[in-house]
């Protein structure tokens, strides 16, 4: 093991590897029960038992794969903000896209991922974008996470002012967001319970904050009448292959020129956010001391992350991508791809838990979605706000994500913005401004999305 992994050369050993792997899987495991929540008949419509075991299965193989084959430190598992992305287009189609259609769209990403990794075009895409921009796209999608979990956990409403048919699209004038119901709805009251206790685990830097918390306010719900756990008496433990979504990805649904958007989307927005995760988690780990050894590990995480994303759509769950929280691994001294083997044995030992992944109620995965979203607001601080030709893209991508409901509409209004005030730059201005023919691309590509298929 120790000449596998090369345990003495990066200056660890097996039970270093092992706390980490586990400390890693306890940051993740949240995703367990939230992508049940997104992915599952709540959300858009898979059965609870295909996206536990996508979840469960994914997460582990391709774990272990990265482990393996690019020993690195870095887990992967079902994407925030992607699924939340997923179940936001299977639900505003009003049943035109089918989940089905959505996975064959997660697919066919996956394949072009590949093929853009292999050609190391992606590479060229995130030296093309600014950094402001790519900043921008994970706060937008921090801000939008948390506000799906405020908006299912009804810790804030919205009254539509002078509006009887609540059907009708209505101007944004007329919507004015209110606080929940925190004397009468017990939902209310227990997502706030959930949210100051995860806070105060955060605070206090305990490993696996997230997953304690979802699971001290499921229990938490019990007496309160939130959780229901009436499903548990006569479950089956044993892992159950009943209702699985494996292979019914409808790929002929999604080549619909309709889902041009959605490909696009679950494609672009997996490139900067991958990239960002494997660098960052790289660096931490000193792996990147070596830029060459370095780069070439990255090369080969980017080619695994590739592969994960058309496997996860064919098990039956939105993206799967490299986790940030590997970092709470590598805090804890995982330097080698043994802490990701760890992580993925535990992930697929989970399978053993499916039962409770129906008794989580959204009241108890909402605190996570809104402190998810804290983590990833992070970000802001590398945008550069106090240059206005990066401030406003920036801006528009950040507040549109949650305000229109769409990560699609945030990345194309950062990116068109930038090369209009970045073309008017070069041509009245004094400071001129380096604009990659592939952001001419495209924005290209993105005014034709909008002017044939609308801005639904």
């Amino acid at each position: 093991m120790d000449r596998f992994f090369k345990l003495k050369e990066h200056g660890t050993n097996v039970r270093t590897e092992i706390i980490a792997g586990i400390t890693t899987f306890m940051t993740m495991a949240y995703i367990l029960f939230v992508n049940t929540i997104f992915l599952g008949p709540g959300g858009a419509g898979i059965p609870v038992d295909g996206v536990f075991f996508a979840t469960t299965v994914g997460a582990g193989l391709i774990t272990i794969l990265m482990g393996l084959f690019v020993n690195i430190p870095i887990a992967l598992a079902p994407g925030m903000g992607l699924n939340a992305y997923f179940m936001t287009v299977v639900l505003s189609s009003g049943g035109a896209i089918t989940w089905q259609a959505a996975l064959g769209a997660v697919f066919i990403s996956g394949i072009i991922f590949l093929i853009l990794t292999v050609t190391k075009v992606r590479q060229l895409l995130l030296v093309a974008v600014p950094q402001s921009i790519k900043a921008a796209i994970t706060v937008g999608i921090g801000l939008f996470v948390a506000s799906l979990g405020l908006k299912m956990s009804n810790l804030i409403g919205a009254n539509l002012s002078g509006v009887t048919d609540v059907s009708a699209t209505v101007p944004g004038s007329s919507i004015n967001f209110t606080l929940g119901d925190f004397v009468h709805s017990p939902d209310v009251q227990l997502t706030l319970i959930g949210l100051i206790l995860i806070a105060i685990l955060m605070s206090l830097r305990v490993k696996g904050a997230l997953l304690i918390g979802i699971i001290a306010t499921t229990i938490i719900g019990i007496p309160m009448g939130v959780t229901n756990v009436s499903g548990l008496s006569g479950a089956n433990w044993l892992p159950t292959f009943d209702n699985l979504a494996v292979g019914q990805l409808d790929l002929g649904a999604a080549l619909h020129l309709g889902l041009f958007e959605i490909v696009f989307v679950f494609t672009f927005v997996e490139l900067f956010d991958t990239f960002g995760t494997l660098v960052g988690t790289a660096t931490r780990a000193g792996l990147m001391k070596n830029k060459e050894e370095g780069e070439k590990k990255i090369g080969k995480a980017m080619l695994v992350d590739a592969v994960g994303v058309s496997a996860g759509a064919f098990l039956g769950t939105s993206t799967i991508t490299s986790y940030v929280e590997s970092t709470a691994g590598v805090a804890e001294g995982g330097r080698t791809g043994l802490t990701s083997v760890t992580t993925g044995i535990l992930f697929l030992l989970a399978l053993f838990i499916a039962p409770l992944a129906g008794v989580v109620p959204s009241a108890a995965t909402a605190p996570a979605l809104i402190i998810v979203g804290v983590l990833m607001i992070g970000q802001v601080k590398s945008i550069e706000w106090d240059d206005f030709l990066h401030a406003f893209p920036a801006f528009l991508t950040i507040v549109l994500m949650p305000f229109t409901g769409s990560i699609a509409n945030g990345i194309a209004a950062g990116l068109v913005s930038y090369v209009i005030l970045g073309g008017f730059n070069n041509l009245f201005g004094k400071n001129k401004v380096k604009i990659h023919w592939l952001m001419w691309v495209l924005v290209i590509l993105v005014l034709a999305r909008y002017i044939f298929l609308g801005s639904e």
